[in-house]
């Protein structure tokens, strides 16, 4: 538990530099645009072009647990989806709401915390999964409300406007750029490696940052985005596991992998459904809630689950 709390400390630590300093009037309210660029132009493809470029494919040939940490992903974020367009909600936020229920915390808390558990075995299966839900589910979820934006009706230039603005898509350019040079074998060199890890090394503690200052805006919270906020978290932390180990099971994953799946289908919201709010200016405030109450509640879930799967911090 303690282990837990001290990586999950400075998570609230970066939220609450942000909240005081905007309440303190040391940043000011543009602030909130304009950093969030920085992250979504320069940090984020940074630290997605380093993830790519390293991934061996030798090394990421885990068929069971790609299947059941990727499909319990795919089921929450469409089935999401799918009810908040029930919900007479518009597209790109519908998107936005199957992401935020579905985006685990795989890097900045998933790495540390199963290091801590199984020691360099994690190593693989916490890439993998980062990959699969930065860039696999990142991208899905860019599609969908890149089409949610655009309000021409006809199918082909529809096709057409959506295609020209992935293209220019930084959070999409990166991965595949990052993916075809690491076909090449040729290796990162040591000042750009440097430089990708300082720079991508900025993107969560930056965007956690922006959430404290857009949290430390006044205003109105409705019935409708607690209850969201409350049903995406309840999401993100018990029925996003559940679904993983339930998959892994029925795939025959073997138990220590199929543990690791399950943490790291467990993990909090993170930062990236924010970064997206604020990009393409949507409605935030269920997004920064829910990235707040998941990692909260992540201090008594992810100890829980530990206990059920039967895995500890290794000596």
């Amino acid at each position: 538990m303690l282990a837990i709390l001290s990586l999950v400390l400075p998570v609230f630590a970066l939220i609450a530099s942000g909240f005081l300093a905007r309440r303190i009037g040391v940043i000011g309210r543009p602030a909130v645009s304009e950093l969030n660029r920085v992250v979504v132009y320069l940090a984020l493809p940074a630290l997605l072009f380093d993830v790519m470029a390293h991934a061996k494919p030798a090394e990421l040939a885990q068929p069971g647990f790609i299947a059941a940490f990727g499909l319990a992903c795919g089921i929450v974020f469409y089935g999401t989806l799918g009810l908040s367009l029930l919900g007479k909600r518009p597209l790109a936020e519908a998107s936005l709401d199957g992401l935020i229920g579905s985006y685990a915390n795989t890097a900045y808390m998933g790495f540390p915390v199963l290091l801590m558990l199984f020691g360099a075995d994690s190593l693989v299966p916490v890439t993998i999964a980062s990959i699969l839900t930065v860039c696999v589910l990142f991208a899905s979820a860019i599609v969908l409300i890149e089409i949610g934006i655009n309000s021409e009706r006809h199918p082909l230039r529809l096709a057409g406007k959506v295609t020209r603005s992935l293209i220019r898509n930084p959070l999409l350019i990166a991965p595949v750029a990052g993916l075809l040079y690491g076909q090449t074998g040729l290796g990162l060199p040591g000042a750009v490696e440097s430089f990708l890890k300082l720079l991508g090394g900025a993107a969560s503690p930056l965007a956690l940052v922006v959430i404290g200052l857009f949290l430390a805006e006044p205003r109105p919270v409705g019935v409708r985005e607690v209850r969201a906020s409350a049903g995406l978290a309840l999401t993100k932390l018990a029925v996003q596991p559940a679904l993983t180990w339930g998959l892994a099971i029925l795939m025959g994953v073997p138990p220590q992998l199929a543990a690791m799946a399950v943490l790291l289908a467990a993990m909090p919201t993170g930062t990236g459904p924010f970064m997206l709010a604020e990009f393409y200016k949507l409605p935030a405030v269920v997004t920064s809630a829910v990235i707040l109450v998941s990692t909260l509640g992540a201090l008594v879930t992810l100890p829980l689950l530990m206990l059920a799967l039967g895995v500890g911090p290794q000596p």
